[in-house]
């Protein structure tokens, strides 16, 4: 009797909780558990014991096969399981798991399925079927496997748990296997010596067969097979418990009786404690507050109530919310510790980053074609122009945009590579001189709002940055950047590559700047590499003869927006074959300044040394020499001297009749000028002068662009030639759109902005704006803000919600990818929109499905509405201003009103109208990469392992690359010619690149069409115009892009 009550106390240590709620999918399981017991999809239990490998499920769905087959040892354990999806195979043995016999560790996400911890327990979900296996791992094997199917499959299915052929399955086994012993309901028999030693078993039912209804009888025969031979074996009789416990649905009866017999509870590692009712996914520093949903509630290990795991070091730490945490660069700092680059400083406070407002000047940059705004917009230049960089306009309306006079600004050399300007307003500019010049233009936040140009208006809103010299924001970067054109365009610069040698050695060469153990890796965290690794593979790729010239110049822009934050890379032009060679005695620096290093600056004080602005590299002169007028090192004492009549050597010297001495650099005269005949010494200087065309166009354009008189016609006084070539008044003039001409007075309304038309310029006033958010593809994300970047991952992703790092929100938006059976590839998108926990709709397999949550029913104005335009399904929810737009396939639109503006995060970003801000980690004002900005926005259920490379098709499969280029060429082609200078369609015309590369897989993957599709909904969104697209989609159901 003392056995069997050790035995029962010891049970109920391993007994899981039961969950209280249905999960709200309706889903069919098979379970398999201690000893052999075998409960099927559908019909009686049994029980089969034998150490033969059994097919326990094996069926197709959509063209998806499934085989689930196991095996038990002599000790009465499931040894080994083998799991089958898609060809893909799992094997589970000795605690391990294997992925196509590659040992895996937790979470392990592939392409089609997901493997994590579940509580106690380990869950494999697939993501091509509806299906999940769950199982227990004790010392020496499994005690209980779960097979699940989140909805009724009509297919058939063979195997334990299959609804047909059981009875042959277990005949194949029988014939080639003499240790073998079967019981189902109507074979079971009762043994007197069985009684005898399984006594736990009626003590058992005792408790619960009132429970059980008329099944009783028949489990508590099972219990007697089960537990014959494996007395002693505790794990085997308390998986049997643990599994009639849930089906008996009186657990709180159950418990009690159970714990009143034992004292002992299970243990967890680390801090965490056992709970038979826990989360299966547990509240941590990188989430505090997890979406869990009644069906996640299961026997699991969880920190102290008020605690939370801190998953940011090993352990199984638990910790209060306050003493979390935080990771930057993959560097963990404790809470109270700060972070600071050049521009900002962060404070580590329960987890989350609190960072102080940039307090450096907003920056643009003029990279060969590449611009970055003031406020973070990046863009290429279309053609080889003069271009009006930037002017600031004062509030009396005084131009400081062009400034050749000393009074207004200070010039110089600060290394053999950068001249320094400073302005009279405070404005810093450093042009590199060589080895190609480069612009890089530094403003206080006093002027914001009062800049205009190629590098935008510097007010912290990057959505209006493309404001042509007219006023009116265009959509494109082409239109915007001709409108501050000064003269005559030269040619089109080339977008694509030309070279094939190039292009290799481009590619190549350039994935230094993403390489994660690199040179450039220790900035990575600071500044994502991404945009500058694509501008270095097209400037090199379109280079001329010096390919590592060019490729050098590429790589420099990243290490100087790198040491521009105060993260010096280290000495990359070495590790790269960069260096430069210095002329004469001058030395190499990455940190050169001019202040005190010439002999120039010896004659008095330098006010070089009062212009502090970004560091710069190049040449210079060691410690203790200076730079005389040769450009040659010397010591103090061989400086030559300089006043305003010239230079003077060392030595003595009569200058303007004075005695003077030129020593160690510096001029000393006598006071008197020496002045005859009643002179005074005077130094004087003058200004250019400024003169103005006679059109509707200079009006808007900047004036130092019309300073000099040209010969030719103009119109009489006061009076100025429209776009059509008339002569008007001012008040007549006309304005220009993206390339079309309006009268005065004509209205024009774009990009959330209502615009009047008056004497040659527009006159805009803001209108509500409400915000779309887009995702298609392998991945690519484009922000209500406008931003666009790329993110691949297996996971399921918040992509908007309004909880934001509060406890309680109304809503969320999350997403995952589903893939292709034929290859790694993205066919669809899984999405899942929680409303005000009411109701749950679920958006996949070209259908909608809804979960209405406890104590919610509908209402006879529903919350929501659901319906089909042409190939599209539709959810709106009209009371709260959000509107889902579903493809049915991979791509997914997000609407929101107006009132949102600021109140969202997710992948979508933040809706603030500023890009720059858009890729915040979860919890936090901190930016990052595209790659851990995505995996920060995991759903916390279930666990996820971290995307560590993006790969998209045309990284798998770059043979097709030429192939993919001359496809999506239709969206620079002809067929969207007039779309071209409303909606900029490099963006669009990048991502169909990256989606195209599936030449093998023409015909089923719609990569190709949806990147096409996604540009013209642009376009007609933008336009009231017809787009004729060519037929070139093999799917019949996106054969034309646009039905009318």
């Amino acid at each position: 009797m003392t056995l069997q009550r050790w035995m029962l106390a010891l049970c109920i240590s391993l007994i899981s909780g039961i969950v209280k709620f249905r999960p709200f999918l309706s889903s069919d399981t098979c379970r398999t558990f201690g000893s052999g017991v075998v409960l099927p999809f559908q019909g009686s239990g049994f029980y089969v014991h034998s150490n033969c490998p059994f097919t326990l499920t094996r069926f197709a769905y959509n063209r998806v096969e499934c085989d689930i087959s196991l095996r038990r040892s002599n000790d009465g354990l499931v040894e080994q399981v083998s799991i089958i999806i898609n060809k893909v195979r799992t094997v589970l043995m000795n605690g391990s798991i294997l992925v196509e016999d590659n040992s895996v560790s937790l979470p392990y996400d592939q392409t089609y399925q997901h493997i994590f911890q579940y509580g106690v327990y380990t869950k494999l979900k697939s993501a091509l079927l509806p299906l999940s296996i769950t199982w227990h791992s004790v010392p020496g094997g499994i005690d209980t496997l779960w097979v699940e199917l989140e909805r009724e499959l009509s297919t058939d299915m063979s195997g334990l748990c299959g609804k047909y052929n059981i009875t042959g399955e277990i005949n194949r086994c029988r014939s080639s296997n003499s240790s073998f012993t079967v019981v189902i309901q109507y074979m079971a028999k009762l043994d007197l010596i069985i009684l005898v030693k399984v006594f736990v078993c009626n003590q058992i039912f005792s408790f619960i067969a009132a429970s059980l209804d008329s099944r009783w009888l028949h489990y508590r025969q099972l219990c007697y097979k089960n537990i014959y031979s494996y007395e002693s074996n505790k794990d085997i009789s308390c998986a049997f418990f643990k599994e009639i416990a849930t089906l008996s649905g009186e657990k709180n009866y159950f418990w009690s009786k159970w714990t009143s017999i034992t004292k002992s509870q299970p243990t967890c590692p680390g801090d965490l404690v056992y709970d038979e009712e826990g989360t299966a996914f547990l509240p941590s520093c990188s989430n505090p507050a997890p979406q869990i949903t009644s069906q996640d509630i299961t026997s699991s290990c969880v920190c102290p109530k008020g605690k939370v795991l801190n998953d940011h070091v090993d352990g199984y730490q638990c910790v209060n919310l306050t003493s979390c945490p935080c990771v930057f660069a993959k560097r963990t700092y404790l809470t109270g510790e700060t972070r600071s680059t050049r521009c900002q400083s962060c404070l580590c406070k329960g987890g989350k980053w609190l960072c102080s407002e940039n307090f450096c000047p907003t920056r643009c940059l003029i990279e060969g074609q590449f611009v970055t705004t003031f406020d973070g917009k990046q863009y290429a230049l279309p053609s080889k122009c003069s271009y009006l960089a930037f002017q600031v306009i004062c509030p009396p309306p005084l131009i400081y945009s062009y400034l050749p006079l000393s009074d207004y600004a200070t010039v110089f050399w600060q290394s053999s590579m950068y001249v320094q300007v400073e302005t009279s307003t405070d404005i810093k500019i450093q042009v590199q001189m060589s080895p190609q010049i480069q612009l890089y233009i530094s403003v206080p936040r006093k002027h914001k709002s009062t800049i205009s140009g190629l590098c935008g208006n510097s007010n912290s809103d990057s959505t209006d940055d493309f404001t042509s010299s007219s006023g009116i924001v265009e959509n494109s970067a082409q239109p915007f950047a001709l409108s501050w054109s000064v003269g005559a365009c030269a040619v089109n610069i080339p977008t694509t590559c030309i070279n094939t040698h190039n292009e290799m050695f481009a590619d190549e060469k350039c994935s230094v700047l993403i390489n994660p153990t690199g040179i450039f890796a220790k900035c990575h965290g600071y500044l994502p590499p991404d945009q500058y690794h694509t501008a270095c593979i097209q400037r090199t790729c379109n280079c001329g003869r010096n390919v590592q010239g060019c490729l050098c110049v590429a790589l420099a822009s990243y290490a100087k927006a790198c040491t521009s934050l105060g993260v010096f890379v280290g000495d990359w032009r070495e590790a790269t074959k960069c260096t430069l060679t210095c002329p004469k005695n001058q030395e190499f620096s990455y940190n050169i300044r001019a202040c005190n290093s010439t002999c120039r600056s010896l004659s008095g004080p330098d006010f070089f040394c009062e212009v502090d602005d970004f560091p710069v590299e190049g040449c210079g002169c060691p410690e203790g020499t200076y730079l005389n007028q040769d450009q040659t090192c010397t010591p103090k004492a061989q400086c030559v001297c300089y006043h305003s009549g010239g230079i003077t050597p060392p030595g003595p010297v009569v200058i303007d009749g004075r005695k003077c001495l030129c020593e160690n650099g510096k001029l000393t005269c006598s006071k008197d000028c020496d002045c005859r005949n009643g002179k005074v010494c005077v130094h004087c200087s003058e200004k250019p002068v400024k003169t103005a065309q006679k059109s509707c166009d200079s009006l808007s354009k900047p004036l130092f662009a019309n300073m000099a008189c040209e010969s030719g016609c103009y119109c009489p006084y006061n009076q100025y030639e429209d776009h059509y070539g008339n002569c008007v008044s001012r008040n007549n003039c006309t304005c220009v759109y993206s390339g079309k001409v309006y009268r005065a007075g004509e209205q024009v309304n774009t990009n959330c902005k209502k615009c009047v038309c008056g004497q040659g310029q527009w006159d805009c006033t803001d209108e509500p704006c409400p915000g779309t958010c887009q995702v298609y593809g392998n991945g690519h994300y484009q922000t209500f803000d406008s931003k666009w970047y790329r993110f691949s991952g297996h996971c399921q992703y918040t992509l908007v919600e309004d909880y934001c790092g509060k406890t309680k929100g109304t809503f969320s938006v999350r997403v995952e990818s589903v893939p292709c059976c034929e290859e790694a590839l993205t066919c669809s998108r899984s999405i899942v929109l929680d409303l005000q926990g009411k109701v749950t709709l679920t958006l996949s397999d070209m259908k909608v499905t809804k979960h209405l949550q406890q104590g919610w029913a509908l209402q006879e104005n529903s919350l929501y509405t659901i319906y089909t335009v042409g190939l599209y399904i539709i959810v709106s929810v009209p009371s709260s201003g959000i509107t889902l737009i579903w493809d049915k396939h991979t791509r997914l639109t997000v609407k929101l009103h107006e009132n949102w503006r600021n109140k969202v995060c997710g992948l979508c970003g933040n809706f603030d109208s500023n890009e720059m801000n858009d890729l915040q980690i979860r919890g936090s004002t901190v930016g990052s990469s595209p790659m851990v900005f995505g995996n920060s926005w995991k759903a916390s259920t279930p666990p996820c392992s971290d995307v560590t490379a993006d790969i998209f098709p045309c990284d798998r499969n770059s043979y097709c690359s030429a192939w993919a280029q001359r496809r999506c060429m239709i969206i620079r082609g002809d067929a969207f010619r007039d779309c071209h200078l409303k909606v900029d369609p490099n963006p669009y015309y990048q991502a169909c690149l990256l989606e195209s590369c599936s030449c093998e897989f023409e015909g089923k993957f719609l990569g190709f069409c949806t990147a096409v599709a996604a540009y013209a909904e642009a376009c007609m969104s933008s336009m009231y115009l017809r787009i004729k697209v060519v037929n070139i989609m093999k799917n019949p159901i996106q054969k034309h892009l646009i039905y009318y």
